[in-house]
C-alpha cells in the first residue's frame, strides 16, 4: 500500500500542482518561490495540526473572496489536498476499507479529499454585520473565523465538482489517523552554534526523547537499564529515610502524618534527561555539543531526528508511512551533503513501505540521485493566474529526447554537482572553450562596471533617473564548462526554462580532396575556399541543413550564420560565436582577443605564458596567421591573461565583441 499521487489545490502558489510518486524517495526540486515549502506544509496541516488563514488561500482566488456573496462557490474556494493511494490483494485493508467505495476487485485506487472551505452562511453573517468595515479588509482579517477543515473518501475527480459533490463520502480525522503515519523534519532545526544564547544541550534532549519513545515502545531493550535503575531505587530508599528524618519527624508533629515518606522513584527519562548529554573528542579533551561546529551539529540532529521518526513508524506500523524532510543541506558544508546524498536512501530502507519527500537546494544532494527520484517545479503563467507545475524529470525529459537517445545518456551520466547546479538556476552560461571559461568571470566583472558607470551618468545626467541595473555577478547565474556538448542540454534547459548563453567558436573549415579521403581543415572566415563549420553546437541550435559540398541551401545557410542572421530553434538559448571587429572576422577566441588586443599583448609579451614564436607578434602579419603562429598552450596564455589583469590595475584588457553581445542578451532575460 502507498501513495500514488499528491494533488493540491487553491493553496498559496500551487492553484493546481500535482505530484506522481512511484518511488520511495522523492527529491522535490525548483528555485525560490516555487512552493516547496508550502507543499509540505498544506501536508502538515492536514495530517499534523495547523490552522488556515487569509494568506493561505491562492492569490488567484482573491478578486472572488473579496466578492463573496450569496452566488459565490465555495467549493472553488477550497483549499484542498488530494491524495490517491494505491493497494494490492497482499495488503491488510482493515483500516483502508473503511474508505473503499468501488467493490469492483480489479480496481485497486482509493482517493482521500482533505479540504479547508469557508461556512458559507456563517461567512456571508460575518459580512452582512461588519458594519462600515471594507469587506475586502473584512475578508483578509476574518476569514479564519469560517473556515472548517474536513475529510472525505470519493470515487473520481469528477466528484469534487460542486454538482456531484452529493457523492462524497464524509470521514473522520481519526480513521485517516489509524491508515497515515506522517512525519516531518523542518529546515528550521533548533540547533545552534556556540555563540548563541539558545546554544543548550539540544542533541542531548533530542537523545532523551530518543530513548523514551523506545522504552515504551520495546522496554525489552533497555531491561538492563531499568534493572539498574531499580536497584538504585532500594539503596537510595534507606539514604533517604535517614537523610530526610527531621522533616518527616516535623510533619508528623505539626500535620499527624505518620504515614508520610521519602522514597526513590527514579525513573529512566529522567535519569537519561539530566545525567546523559552529547560530547565530542577523547576522554581527556572532551568538548559539550554546543561547542561542535554548527554544520556537525545540524547534521547529527537530522540524522538523529530521522532515526527517532524511523522508530515511531516502526512502532505505529501503520498502512501508509510518510516522511517529509526540508532542506536537509541546511548549515552543513558540501562534503557532509555529498555523504548525506548517498547514504539517505539505505537509512530510509530500513523502515518497509516507508515514502518520503525531501525538499532540497543542493546541486551536491541531486547529482548523487538517479533521475528518475526527481520532482521539479515550475512556474506557469497563464490566462488565469500563474501555477506551480510538478513535473516528474525523467519521464518527461525522456520524451523530450527521443531520437537523441545518446544526448540523454550523455546528460543523465554527466549530471555533475556543477551541472546540477542548473535545477536552482535563473540564467545560465555554457563555455565551450578552456580559454572563456578561465576568463568569463572577468569579463562578466568589466561587462558589470561598465553598466554600471553608465547608469551613473545617467543619474548624473538626470536628477528623476533611477538607476535600476542588476549586476550579472549578483544573479543566479551557473557557468558550465560543457566542451562541445551544449547541443546534449538543448532539452534540459528548455524544460527548466533558464535563459542561456552558449560561447562557442564559429570553426570554419574548407574541403581537401586527397587521393585517398577528403579532409576538412581549419581556415579563415575570409577564406574563398571556406565551405562549413566544424562546429557541432552551431549546426544543431541554428539547424544546419545536409553538409553537400556546392550546394546552395547549405551554402545559404553558412552565410546566415556568418552574419548572424539565422535563428536559433530555441527560445531560451543564444548561440555567441564571433563576429567582425576591427575590420577582421576571427574564427576562435584567441584569434578574436588578439585581434583587439594586440597593442596590449605587445606591450606584455614578456609575462605572457602558452606561447611560441614570441618574436612573431611584432610582425606585420594577418591575425589569423598570426594566432597559428604563436598559440602554444591555450590554457597557460589565458591564465597568464588573467593574472596581468589582477596584478597590474593600469592593464585592463578587452572583451571581443561577441561575448559582449552575449552577456548583454543574457543581462536582459527576465
Amino acid at each position: 500500500m502507498r501513495i500514488k499521487k499528491i494533488s493540491v489545490r487553491n493553496f498559496r502558489i500551487l492553484q493546481d500542482s500535482t505530484l506522481d510518486f512511484d518511488k520511495d524517495l522523492c527529491l522535490l526540486l525548483g528555485r525560490n518561490n516555487t512552493g516547496k515549502t508550502s507543499f509540505m506544509v498544506l501536508i502538515e496541516k492536514f495530517l499534523k495540526t495547523g490552522d488556515f488563514n487569509f494568506n493561505d488561500f491562492s492569490i488567484n482566488l482573491r478578486r472572488k473572496l473579496f466578492a463573496f456573496d450569496e452566488k459565490t462557490d465555495v467549493n472553488e474556494l477550497a483549499i484542498q489536498l488530494i491524495m490517491t493511494l494505491e493497494y494490492d490483494e497482499n495488503d491488510n485493508l482493515c483500516h483502508l476499507s473503511e474508505f473503499i467505495l468501488d467493490l469492483d476487485p480489479d480496481c485497486k485506487i482509493v482517493n482521500l479529499l482533505f479540504e479547508c472551505s469557508i461556512k458559507k452562511d456563517k461567512m456571508l453573517e460575518g459580512i452582512k454585520n461588519r458594519g462600515t468595515m471594507p469587506i475586502d479588509k473584512f475578508v483578509t482579517n476574518h476569514i479564519k473565523d469560517y473556515l472548517q477543515k474536513k475529510v472525505y473518501t470519493f470515487s473520481s475527480m469528477e466528484d469534487l465538482k460542486t454538482e456531484n459533490r452529493y457523492k462524497l463520502i464524509e470521514k473522520e480525522f481519526k480513521d485517516i489517523e489509524k491508515l497515515i503515519d506522517f512525519e516531518i523534519i523542518h529546515a528550521k532545526r533548533s540547533v545552534a552554534s556556540s555563540e548563541e544564547k539558545s546554544a543548550t544541550k539540544v542533541l542531548s534532549k533530542l537523545t532523551t526523547d530518543y530513548y523514551n519513545h523506545s522504552n515504551i515502545n520495546a522496554p525489552d531493550k533497555f531491561e538492563s537499564i531499568n534493572a539498574l535503575i531499580s536497584k538504585m531505587d532500594e539503596e537510595l530508599g534507606s539514604r533517604y529515610e535517614t537523610f530526610f528524618n527531621n522533616f518527616l519527624a516535623n510533619a508528623k508533629e505539626f500535620l499527624s502524618m505518620g504515614n508520610l515518606k521519602v522514597v526513590s522513584n527514579l525513573k529512566a527519562k529522567e535519569i537519561v534527561n539530566d545525567s546523559s548529554e552529547v560530547v565530542y573528542g577523547d576522554a581527556t579533551q572532551r568538548l559539550p555539543e554546543h561547542l561542535n561546529g554548527l554544520g556537525h551539529m545540524n547534521i547529527l540532529f537530522l540524522l538523529l531526528s530521522i532515526e527517532i521518526k524511523k522508530e515511531a513508524f516502526k512502532a505505529n506500523n501503520k498502512d501508509i508511512k510518510l516522511l517529509l524532510i526540508e532542506e536537509p543541506e541546511a548549515h552543513t558544508h558540501p562534503q557532509i551533503q555529498y555523504i548525506f546524498a548517498q547514504k539517505i536512501e539505505d537509512i530510509l530502507k530500513e523502515v518497509p513501505n516507508m515514502q518520503t519527500i525531501i525538499s532540497t537546494h543542493s546541486p551536491h544532494i541531486v547529482s548523487n540521485h538517479p533521475f528518475e527520484n526527481i520532482r521539479y517545479m515550475s512556474l506557469k503563467k497563464g490566462e488565469d493566474g500563474d501555477n506551480i507545475e510538478i513535473k516528474n524529470f525523467y519521464n518527461e525529459l525522456s520524451k523530450k529526447y527521443v531520437g537523441e537517445e545518446k544526448e540523454f545518456s550523455f546528460l543523465t551520466q554527466y549530471l555533475s554537482v556543477q551541472s546540477a547546479e542548473l535545477f536552482f538556476a535563473d540564467k545560465a552560461i555554457f563555455i565551450e572553450g578552456i580559454s572563456e571559461g578561465i576568463l568569463i568571470d572577468y569579463f562578466s566583472n568589466q561587462y558589470d562596471t561598465k553598466r554600471k558607470l553608465e547608469e551613473s551618468k545617467k543619474e548624473e545626467e538626470d536628477a528623476e533617473y533611477k538607476a535600476n541595473y542588476i549586476p550579472l555577478s549578483a544573479q543566479n547565474i551557473t557557468v558550465i564548462q560543457a566542451g562541445a556538448n551544449a547541443k546534449a542540454f538543448r532539452h534540459f534547459i528548455e524544460f527548466l526554462q533558464i535563459p542561456t548563453l552558449i560561447i562557442t567558436d564559429i570553426d570554419t573549415v574548407y574541403q581537401k580532396v586527397g587521393a585517398k579521403k577528403t579532409t576538412y581543415p581549419a581556415c579563415s572566415v575570409a577564406d574563398p575556399e571556406c565551405c562549413n563549420t566544424s562546429n557541432a553546437t552551431i549546426k544543431y541550435y541554428y539547424g544546419a541543413p545536409e553538409f553537400i559540398y556546392g550546394c546552395s541551401t547549405h551554402i545559404t545557410w553558412l552565410e546566415n550564420v556568418k552574419n548572424h542572421s539565422q535563428k536559433c530553434i530555441s527560445d531560451f538559448v543564444n548561440v555567441s560565436y564571433q563576429c567582425e571587429e576591427n575590420g577582421y572576422y576571427p574564427r576562435s577566441f584567441e584569434d578574436a582577443f588578439i585581434n583587439v588586443n594586440l597593442t596590449t599583448l605587445k606591450e606584455q609579451q614578456d609575462q605572457l605564458l602558452g606561447l611560441k614564436n614570441k618574436d612573431e607578434i611584432d610582425a606585420n602579419d594577418d591575425i589569423y596567421n598570426l594566432t597559428q603562429k604563436i598559440i602554444d598552450k591555450k590554457s597557460d596564455f589565458a591564465s597568464s591573461l588573467l593574472y596581468i589583469a589582477y596584478t597590474d590595475k593600469s592593464i585592463e584588457w578587452t572583451a571581443p565583441k561577441y561575448i559582449q553581445e552575449g552577456l548583454e542578451w543574457l543581462q536582459s532575460q527576465c
